[in-house]
C-alpha cells in the first residue's frame, strides 16, 4: 500500500505574504536531504535537545516512520522544503504501557502498536490543518496493517490546543502521568491518549470496569445494592460510555529522549 504522494489545498486565509493565497500543501516521506532542515524546526521549536542519532535515523527510515508536509507553491528552491513533519516508530503491544488496555488477537502473531515521537509545523502555517493530516496519515497508514493495534502518544497537560486536536481525531484520554516530563529541572504532568485500531478495544474496557467498581465501592454497599435493585425493575446502572477519562498512572517520569512534543 502506498503512502505517498497526498495532497491537501489549504484556501484558508495567510496572515504571512510570504505564503501563497492558496498553498498546495503535499505529505511525502522524509528524505536525508531533509536532515539539516529537520534538525531546525526541532532546535527552534522544541524544548528539548535531540541527539544527532535521532535525526540520521530519521531520515534514513533506521526503526523510526516519517511523514514530511511541503508547500508546493512556494517558489522552487523552497517548493520541496519541510514546513511540518511527523515521527513515529513501532512498539511491541506487549512491551507497551497500555498492553493492558490492548484486546489481543492471538491468531495474528506478534501484534503491535505505533508511537508518535515528535510532530511540529512550523509558525506560519500552523492552525491550517496540517498536524491534523499529518496525524491521519499514521493512523491511515496503521489501519492498514492487520497487525497493527493501535496509534498512541504523550502530550505536555498544559498544552490544549494538542489536547483538543487529539480529541478532535477521536483519541481517547487513558491516563494522567504525574512528572512525567522533566524539562529544565522541571516536572510536568502528561495525558496519554490512544486511538484504537482494528478491533483492538470492546467498548468497555477492564481499565474502565475496574474504575467503575471502585468509584461504586467507595459509595457503600447499600448504595449498590440499591442500584442492583432499579436494575431488576429495568432501569439501567451500569453504562459503558465511550467517553475521555484521565486516570492517574505510576509510569516513571521520562526525561524527554523519546517522548512525543508537539507545536501545532
Amino acid at each position: 500500500m502506498s503512502r505517498f504522494p497526498r495532497r491537501f489545498i489549504d484556501d484558508s486565509s495567510m496572515e504571512d505574504p510570504r505564503i501563497s493565497l492558496c498553498p498546495s500543501i503535499y505529505y511525502r516521506a522524509i528524505k536525508p536531504n531533509d536532515l539539516d532542515r529537520l534538525e531546525q524546526i526541532h532546535r527552534d521549536i522544541f524544548p528539548i535537545k535531540y541527539e544527532s542519532e535521532f535525526f540520521q535515523s530519521v531520515v534514513n527510515g533506521v526503526d523510526i516512520i516519517s511523514w514530511a508536509a511541503v508547500d508546493r507553491s512556494r517558489p522552487d528552491d523552497h517548493s520541496d522544503e519541510l514546513i511540518g513533519f511527523i515521527t513515529a516508530k513501532f512498539v511491541l503491544a506487549k512491551d507497551s504501557e497500555i498492553d493492558d488496555l490492548v484486546h489481543y488477537d492471538s491468531s495474528k502473531g506478534e501484534e503491535t502498536l505505533i508511537y508518535i515521537l515528535t510532530l511540529g509545523v512550523v509558525e506560519t502555517y500552523r492552525n491550517r490543518g496540517i498536524a491534523r493530516s499529518l496525524i491521519s496519515e499514521v493512523i491511515n497508514y496503521a489501519s492498514g496493517l492487520s497487525v497493527c493495534r493501535g496509534v498512541y502518544l504523550h502530550v505536555i497537560a498544559h498544552n490544549n490546543a494538542a489536547i483538543c486536536l487529539y480529541k478532535r481525531l477521536m483519541f481517547r484520554c487513558v491516563r494522567r502521568l504525574h512528572g512525567f516530563y522533566l524539562i529544565k529541572r522541571q516536572h510536568f504532568d502528561a495525558f496519554l491518549f490512544v486511538y484504537f485500531i482494528n478491533g483492538s478495544r470492546t467498548p468497555c474496557s477492564p481499565l474502565q470496569v475496574a474504575m467503575f467498581v471502585v468509584n461504586y465501592m467507595k459509595s457503600g454497599i447499600k448504595s449498590v445494592a440499591s442500584k442492583l435493585v432499579n436494575e431488576e425493575k429495568g432501569l439501567k446502572w451500569l453504562i459503558c460510555k465511550d467517553t475521555d477519562c484521565v486516570l492517574p498512572s505510576q509510569t516513571k517520569p521520562n526525561l524527554g529522549s523519546s517522548s512525543v512534543y508537539e507545536f501545532i
